[in-house]
């Protein structure tokens, strides 16, 4: 077993305001995928200068916090919100759904596209391998904030958490970031250099992201209000599946569609 390194979730505090570690890795994964944004704009040849990547990454900002919320409200705890719907918009107590935040994601930069003449299919290949790295960050953060902890298991890398109880368990934050966010972020930045067909590294994201997060789900702790699901599925892994099938489907049709235009 290897001890859990005792964090302190603030990085500093001026007065009232306090910088958390937590913060600090999604603001981090912002202005990393600013940056790759504008190389991969370069790179792919899409018609935006830096004010359009300014306002495009406001945007799916903006996607991210009402999609991840709503999300969340959702797929994780609607009749808690039902009963209290004044806490919904409340989402610095906790409480955004990954799965949430894409949706608002998709939805924002498709708006976006049409309202810049944008191609939508290249478009989105710039915005997820652009965001492969800030996935990666958060999950880091989880793991900083010890949230999110695995399943109790005796191997060797096993962890007692704050507030998980005295039994070790898997630090599946860090499986999530390895796969998520390094993985992932290097298999479409690969596809990106080889300069695949549009949409290819889009739903590669969906499928790869729907797959790793699937296997994760097997060794990380379900929410305690839901537990297990159908087939003792959790809820990550059910709205993974769709993920996943939306990303074959997805590779399918864009590489027919590249050979049908030879």
């Amino acid at each position: 077993m290897i001890p859990y390194p005792q964090f302190d979730p603030v990085i500093i505090s001026l007065g009232p305001v306090s910088v958390r570690w937590y913060g600090m890795m999604y603001l981090l994964g912002f202005a990393i995928g600013y940056f790759l944004i504008r190389h991969l704009v370069r790179l792919r040849n899409v018609p935006l200068d830096k004010d359009g990547i300014s306002d495009l990454l406001f945007s799916t900002v903006i996607g991210v916090i009402i999609g991840g919320r709503l999300g969340y409200v959702l797929f994780y705890n609607l009749p808690y919100y039902l009963e209290n719907p004044l806490q919904i918009p409340a989402v610095w107590e906790g409480g955004m759904s990954f799965h949430g935040g894409l949706l608002g994601v998709v939805v924002a930069a498709v708006l976006f596209c049409y309202r810049r003449s944008l191609p939508v299919l290249l478009t989105g290949d710039v915005l997820v391998t652009a965001a492969a790295p800030g996935i990666g960050l958060g999950r880091i953060g989880n793991f900083i904030n010890g949230e999110l902890w695995g399943r109790t298991t005796d191997v060797p890398w096993a962890m007692v958490f704050p507030g998980a109880g005295p039994e070790p368990r898997h630090p599946s934050q860090l499986y999530e970031a390895f796969l998520e966010g390094a993985v992932l972020f290097t298999i479409l930045y690969l596809l990106q250099r080889r300069k695949a067909p549009h949409g290819v590294p889009f739903f590669t994201f969906f499928a790869l992201y729907g797959l790793f997060r699937f296997l994760v789900e097997y060794f990380r702790q379900p929410d305690a209000h839901l537990g297990f699901l159908w087939v003792n599925a959790t809820m990550g892994q059910l709205l993974s599946l769709p993920m996943i099938l939306l990303g074959l489907a997805g590779i399918w049709y864009c590489q027919r569609r590249q050979g049908a235009g030879r």
